[in-house]
């Protein structure tokens, strides 16, 4: 059935089984990278690169939708910021592959509890965005749990706060972009193409072959990570197009709650009483946010 001839529940529950498949994706992520521990996080975010460029041009081309592609393309200034939220999509994927390589995936996803409030953040400083008692009480709670964090791991979560700063940029720049969903997620891997290759050269010279790429088992996970980041962006464009923001807004909780499951369950991370209470912190925070945003929303609509 089109999504022209569904009827708005119809949309409503399309929007959310592709919504949470696109999360669900995302939480499980962690996975895929754990199976290839043995690659480099530069090789992993390499064949990530060019893999997603394949599958998202070979989408494009049977779907007809090129002509988006060159119109993105003879724009300068949407150049100019996709290549920029592409370097910071870059680091944010070098970031977490790094941390889920290194054993760290409980700081990762605490990084994207916490990105959330740091997008409310960059919309204060960048755009001038006013926020009212309740969400700043939030952002309070979430200053807290940070700094809980850092007493738990005896450190500043640098990873945490890179992952979400990182994603968080990579947000504002893409909404300053003037591409839609996939035919964005196109350019931004073209224009890391170069890179990619780049380094896999590199790699190949300096190794004196094709490396981790020549065990068929590891290509064809390396394979894997094309759909793995392609599949659940576009999931949540087609998402995010039939459900209402404050549905998305709680749906985005899942990824990380699942690699938070993930970092104790399967890959044994430590989770001591200090950092379980800064996670309690976040979700209470991003709690007292979400129903502030839904009460407000709900006022405005019955409002006369």
């Amino acid at each position: 059935m089109s999504a022209i001839s569904q009827t708005e529940p119809q949309r409503a529950e399309s929007g959310l089984a592709a919504g949470l498949a696109a999360y669900l994706m995302w939480g499980f992520l962690p996975l895929l990278f754990q199976a290839l521990n043995h690659v480099s996080a530069m090789t992993l975010v390499a064949n990530r690169t060019l893999w997603s460029l394949l599958l998202v041009g070979a989408i494009l081309m049977v779907g007809g939708r090129t002509a988006e592609i060159r119109a993105v393309l003879r724009d300068p200034v949407t150049v100019r910021n996709m290549g920029i939220a592409a370097l910071l999509l870059a680091s944010n994927w070098l970031l977490y592959i790094y941390a889920v390589e290194t054993g760290q995936v409980l700081e990762a996803s605490f990084g994207y509890f916490i990105n959330p409030l740091v997008n409310v953040a960059l919309g204060m400083v960048l755009l001038g965005e006013k926020q009212n008692r309740w969400q700043a009480v939030a952002i309070a709670i979430a200053v807290v749990a940070i700094g809980l964090q850092t007493l738990g791991l005896g450190r500043i979560p640098y990873i945490a706060i890179a992952l979400a700063l990182s994603f968080a940029a990579y947000g504002y720049m893409r909404k300053t972009a003037k591409a839609s969903s996939t035919p964005g997620l196109f350019v931004e891997t073209l224009l890391l193409s170069p890179l990619a290759l780049l380094w896999l050269i590199f790699t190949f010279i300096r190794d004196g072959g094709i490396g981790p790429h020549a065990d068929p088992g590891t290509l064809g996970l390396l394979m894997l990570t094309g759909p793995g980041t392609a599949f659940p962006l576009l999931l949540f464009a087609y998402a995010v197009q039939r459900l209402r923001l404050t549905t998305i807004g709680m749906l985005q909780y899942l990824a990380p709650s699942i690699a938070f499951i993930l970092a104790i369950v399967v890959f044994g991370e430590h989770l001591n009483g200090t950092r379980l209470i800064s996670f309690g912190l976040i979700w209470l925070s991003l709690a007292v946010y979400t129903a502030d945003s839904v009460l407000r929303r709900r006022a405005r609509v019955v409002a006369p």
